[in-house]
C-alpha cells in the first residue's frame, strides 16, 4: 500500500505507510506510475474540490486497467439557523461580499485566495496550515497559521477576536473543520458557500471504514479468482 500526497502542504503529517509527494504529470502520467509499481487498486481519496485530480484518476485507472473507488464525504447540510449564500465561484464569493467594508474570515485554501484582491475594502482573516506567499495584495489582511482539526468553540472564539461578520467556505464535510460552520450559526454569522464542482460518476463510499471494507472484498475476490 502507498500514499500519494498532493504536495499542498510544505510539511505535511507522517503517515504509517510509504508516502510519495506531487503530481505525476496528467492522467497518463498517473497511468504509467500504476503499471510501473503494479498497482492492483486505485483509491481516490482527494478533496471534494480537487475535481481536476479526480478526473484524471478515471481516466488513468482506465487506462492501467485497475480498479478504482472514490472516497467522498458527504457535504454538509444547512441546518437551522445557518445563513448560508452558495455560490458557484470564488469571484462570485467575493462579489456576494457586497461594497460596504466588512470583517471576513476567509476558511480557503492558499491557492484560492486572489478573487479577493477584486474587493480591497474588507478586512480579510486568513487562516492556513502554511503561510501565504505571496501575502494578498489588500490594505488589511490578517494571517493565521495553525493546523485543524478545529473544534467549534475554538473557531467561535476566532471570529469573536477578529470581530468577524461573515465567512467564505468550501463544503468539505466532515468533522475536522466544520467548527467554523457551528460557531457561525451560533453567533448568526453569514456564510458564503462555494459550491462543490461536479465529479466522475464512479462507485463510492463515504467513510474510510467502507473504502477499507470494499478494499478487502476487492482483494479477496481477485485472489479467489488467481488474480
Amino acid at each position: 500500500m502507498s500514499l500519494s500526497l498532493a504536495g499542498r502542504t510544505a510539511e505535511p503529517l507522517a503517515q504509517p505507510v510509504p508516502a510519495r509527494r506531487g503530481g505525476f504529470g496528467g492522467a497518463e502520467g498517473l497511468a504509467s506510475y500504476l503499471r510501473a509499481e503494479r498497482i492492483d487498486v486505485l483509491i481516490d481519496a482527494t478533496h471534494p474540490y480537487a475535481a481536476a485530480i479526480s478526473a484524471n484518476a478515471v481516466e488513468a485507472a482506465r487506462s492501467a486497467e485497475v480498479k478504482l473507488l472514490a472516497l467522498r464525504r458527504p457535504p454538509w447540510i444547512e441546518a437551522p439557523g445557518d445563513a448560508w449564500t452558495v455560490v458557484d465561484t470564488m469571484e462570485d464569493a467575493a462579489e456576494a461580499l457586497g461594497k460596504a467594508p466588512r470583517r471576513v474570515f476567509l476558511a480557503l485554501g492558499r491557492k484560492e485566495l486572489r478573487p479577493f484582491e477584486a474587493a480591497p475594502q474588507h478586512v480579510y482573516l486568513v487562516r492556513s496550515v502554511d503561510p501565504v506567499e505571496p501575502p494578498l495584495a489588500v490594505p488589511h489582511a490578517i494571517y493565521v497559521t495553525a493546523r485543524g482539526p478545529f473544534r467549534e468553540e475554538e473557531d467561535r472564539a476566532l471570529l469573536e477576536r477578529h470581530r468577524i461578520d461573515a465567512i467564505v467556505a468550501k463544503n468539505s464535510g466532515g468533522d475536522a473543520t466544520y467548527g467554523k460552520i457551528a460557531a457561525a450559526r451560533a453567533l448568526h454569522l453569514p456564510v458564503i458557500m462555494l459550491k462543490r464542482p461536479a465529479l466522475p460518476e464512479v462507485e463510492s463510499v463515504a467513510t474510510v471504514a467502507d473504502a477499507l471494507a470494499w478494499l478487502d472484498h476487492a482483494m479477496t475476490f481477485s485472489t479467489a479468482r488467481g488474480v
